[in-house]
């Protein structure tokens, strides 16, 4: 046996348990009082809860840490209001792209990948900029580190034209050569075209280049304080019409919670049969996704950290007990079984939206899990602080202490 994990509290069963590991996988799940095998290390849980690892559905990694270098105008026009400037943000961030290089965007997206490792996030869905402005150099640097940490964090890159399609010629066919430098996913942002003719055709060539080359989709949608933006209608259409049913998922996607009741039901709906997944962020914008009420329609919908100290969002740790933290805020969670299902959507959840397959802890499942600092859902998400070890594996790959003195001299 590798690793004995013991009095560990798990999620779907009362009381204390001993987790048995080797060969990488769960092998056993047992009361605390029956016998340890003989194992190269054994870490007691103390009680607190094992769960497993995080899953960031949406991460623009290739801008992470660029915040001091774009200024605080494009941060104002994206946050105030109901985000109806959102296209004024977007064209002033993308000007420091004009210098960027590989070597930039690697520095700042390993330092992200290493906390990424701290805080128990086992897969990122991680977006790269792609414009004849950038060329490929932020999918080349996401690329360079999916193989630096391959099997600890596992990077799905996502190749993104962020100023647009039709409106930015020379970017469809950056987007196809990123896809065949090994991009993993196809990405997309429809409504940031000037006209619903180009957003259309924004929907149809990427839904195609993905089609083509066997890809998911990761497409970003009704970004803006805008009822007539009806690109998620858009995207959904197109992947029933080319057969690619569960192949894509929604990203932001805020103007939906202003769309009228009639159309937006008649949207789930589609976005049902689709297939659609769902990943929310409501901490970087004022307008958010109505994510309870695609939740309860059926829709896998997840939270992302979105953004890391850049242009849009000026905090960030990659920690998604963080980003479950403020949701929980934001969209007005406070019972212990909403908590659970935010839980759900920065891990179980968020690793179905963006394809991948979840194991639960259980025998014979992958020994990835994550030894947090609470004995419940609600103390791991009122502390969200780093989990105390990180297991990937079957190998302890991140472990953290806290350690505080307090000095009270009496009267």
């Amino acid at each position: 046996m590798e690793l004995v994990v013991e009095h560990a509290s798990l999620l779907d069963r009362p009381g204390q348990w001993t987790i048995i590991i080797g060969n990488g996988k769960i092998q056993a799940i047992q009361p605390p009082d029956d016998p340890i095998p003989g194992a190269a290390q054994v870490i007691d849980a103390d009680g607190d809860l094992v769960t497993e690892p995080f899953v960031d559905s949406h991460l623009h990694l290739c801008k992470a840490h660029t915040l001091d270098l774009a200024g605080s105008a494009a941060l104002s026009a994206y946050t105030s209001g109901t985000m109806g400037a959102a296209m004024t943000a977007i064209e002033a961030a993308a000007l420091i792209k004009e210098t960027q290089t590989v070597e930039a965007v690697t520095g700042r997206a390993r330092a992200v990948l290493l906390e990424s490792v701290r805080h128990g996030v086992r897969a990122v869905q991680a977006f790269a900029d792609v414009d004849t402005v950038a060329g490929l150099s932020g999918v080349e640097a996401l690329l360079a580190l999916r193989a630096e940490f391959a099997g600890v964090v596992d990077v799905q890159v996502v190749a993104f034209p962020q100023d647009g399609l039709i409106r930015a010629p020379g970017t469809e066919e950056l987007l196809v050569e990123a896809v065949r430098l090994g991009a993993d996913v196809v990405g997309g942002i429809p409504w940031i075209e000037y006209t619903d003719k180009d957003a259309a055709q924004h929907v149809t060539r990427v839904v195609d280049i993905a089609h083509r080359t066997g890809r998911r989709v990761a497409m970003l949608v009704d970004d803006a304080g805008d009822a007539s933006l009806r690109t998620t209608e858009m995207l959904a259409a197109a992947l029933l019409d080319r057969g690619m049913i569960g192949r894509g998922s929604a990203q932001h996607a805020r103007a939906m919670a202003l769309y009228p009741e009639p159309y937006l039901r008649r949207l789930i709906g589609l976005c049902r049969a689709a297939g659609l997944g769902f990943v929310s962020d409501p901490h970087t914008g004022p307008l958010h996704l109505p994510v309870f009420t695609l939740a309860d329609a059926g829709l896998w919908v997840a939270l992302g950290q979105d953004d890391i100290e850049d242009a849009y969002y000026p905090f960030g740790r990659h920690n998604l007990l963080e980003v479950a933290f403020l949701a929980a805020h934001l969209l007005d969670a406070r019972t212990d079984a909403e908590l659970h299902r935010l839980y759900d959507m920065v891990t179980v959840d968020a690793a179905r939206v963006i394809g991948r397959t979840v194991h639960g802890i259980g025998p014979g499942a992958p020994a990835d899990m994550v030894v947090l600092r609470g004995r419940t859902v609600r103390e791991a998400l009122a502390y969200h602080a780093p989990p105390r070890h990180v297991i990937v594996g079957g190998r302890v790959v991140a472990s953290t202490e806290m350690r505080s003195e307090v000095h009270i001299q009496s009267r």
